[in-house]
């Protein structure tokens, strides 16, 4: 088994970005660029990764630390002094052994598949080097691969250093490339800075294999969006409208309707069942999955969390939780994370619900929030119930048993126990549990006060003339 290992580029300045994030850390949906090259060099086989920083490159290492990937290193470019340069930064990596895939973290749509197919043909071929190219109508600009009379790779030529007939090659050289890693070990000390720029050009390696003798090659990619490099906003607005099209038109193939795909930004990680409707504006990303059946509703925003079947979702927020069937959800509702909810249960307008258990049948209707507490079934909250769970320096959780009633703008100061099928009065803030079948009230008896709105209003009255008499 060929041992496969992956080196890729990361420490440009990208200054059009005008960011003092680095540019490989720069969003496209709902994870980084760099994230996108790393899972396409794992799919592709790569064991081993090996990415060079340089340009702020302690935010680079930490935000691939916390991935908790465990086989990632990192080498150092100092000065930026061309790809070849950069590649050297990764020599003790590379090694003598297996094959080298390189990879710029700034390319977020190459596949997975794609580079797979890339290290097939390398080894197939047999070839010392295998460039990645692809076909565009326009290659000004871009390095031209030349091929002979019968196909086979002649060499890799920068557009300003191609005569007039190289030129009218519409194949270009991604940058991205598979090596023998001895091979590419060997031409990397022959590479010289022999340009304006001084400095090193990793394409140089291929005209230095074939001299030695070594086999070249070019392996075409059907779609040439997969080697877009982004180097701007701009171009990091195309990079993302190119994926959100990519999914959600696989999405819809696969039964799901997207009312307005123009404007639904779903993530790489989301799964869906079939017939599951989505409406205009709705950002999805991380882990998710919605079941057959579901209706995520306009301007929703669903981050890591499980939808059952059957569920409406209208215009609400939910994070890192979960959902069984049958459930009502919103409008303007806040689902945060931790919170688990069963099946057949309403939560209405703005209500809250963080780290809390929801059982089945039971129903938020409005204005409340539930925070650290576990809620039976066949429960009613009224309007403007608090779950009062913070006391400044700890939280507290409270339990709500099966087919409690809560009364209107109850207050339960955690940790508090609602037993079965209790009650709270309205109004009232209840401290204490409250047994099974109890109804807990804690407010103060009204008292009312015969002709107190007479006097206020003459005393009032009476201070007014005064002031006006001044």
């Amino acid at each position: 088994m060929h041992k496969i290992k992956a080196v890729i580029l990361a420490a440009g300045a990208g200054t059009r970005m005008k960011s003092e994030v680095p540019k490989v850390l720069h969003k496209v949906l709902d994870r980084t660029m760099l994230d996108y090259v790393l899972e396409a060099a794992e799919e592709a086989g790569a064991q081993e990764v090996c990415i060079v920083v340089g340009h702020k490159g302690d935010m680079v290492v930490s935000h691939v630390e916390k991935t908790g990937r465990t086989n990632v290193v990192f080498a150092v470019q100092e000065q930026q002094l061309g790809t070849g340069h950069a590649v050297m930064q990764a020599g003790d990596f590379i090694g003598e052994e297996g094959q080298v895939l390189i990879l710029f973290g700034d390319t977020p749509l190459i596949g997975g598949d794609t580079l797979a197919s890339l290290v097939r043909t390398h080894q197939e071929e047999g070839n010392q080097a295998t460039v990645l190219s692809t076909h565009v109508d326009d290659p000004t600009g871009y390095g031209r691969i030349i091929r002979g009379g019968d196909g086979t790779f002649v060499k890799s030529v920068e557009h300003k250093d191609a005569n007039e007939t190289e030129r009218t090659s519409k194949e270009i050289n991604s940058g991205m490339y598979c090596f023998e890693a001895k091979a590419l070990g060997s031409a990397l000390q022959k590479i010289t800075p022999h340009n304006v720029q001084g400095e090193y050009y990793l394409p140089d390696t291929l005209a230095i294999l074939k001299e030695a003798g070594g086999k070249v090659g070019a392996a075409p990619v059907e779609c040439s969006d997969e080697v877009l490099g982004v180097n701007s906003r701009v171009q990091l607005a195309e990079a993302t409208g190119i994926l959100q099209k990519r999914i959600n038109t696989c999405w819809m193939e696969a039964g799901v309707t997207i009312l307005s795909p123009e404007t639904t930004f779903i993530g790489k990680d989301v799964v869906f069942e079939n017939d599951v409707t989505v409406y205009p504006g709705v950002w999805m990303e991380g882990k998710c999955f919605v079941g057959s059946g579901s209706v995520i509703g306009s301007h929703s925003r669903i981050e890591g969390t499980r939808i059952g079947r059957n569920n409406e979702i209208v215009q609400s927020v939910i994070l890192d939780s979960s959902m069984g069937e049958g459930n009502h959800v919103g409008p303007f509702a806040y689902i945060r994370p931790n919170s688990t909810l069963g099946d057949r249960i309403k939560i209405g307008d703005f209500v809250e619900i963080k780290n809390a258990v929801i059982g089945d049948g039971t129903k938020v209707s409005h204005l409340t929030y539930i925070g650290d507490a576990d809620v039976g079934k066949d429960i009613n909250f009224g309007c403007g119930t608090v779950v009062v769970n913070y006391d400044g320096y700890h939280k507290h959780r409270s339990v709500i048993e099966d087919g409690a009633f809560i009364g209107c703008n109850t207050n339960l100061i955690s940790p508090v126990h609602i037993e079965k099928n209790a009650y709270t009065a309205a109004g009232s803030t209840i401290t204490m549990d409250v047994p099974e079948n109890a109804l807990g009230i804690a407010r103060a008896k009204q008292t009312n006060k015969e002709g107190w709105v007479q006097k206020y209003k003459a005393i009032n009255e009476k201070v007014e003339n005064q002031e006006d008499s001044r």
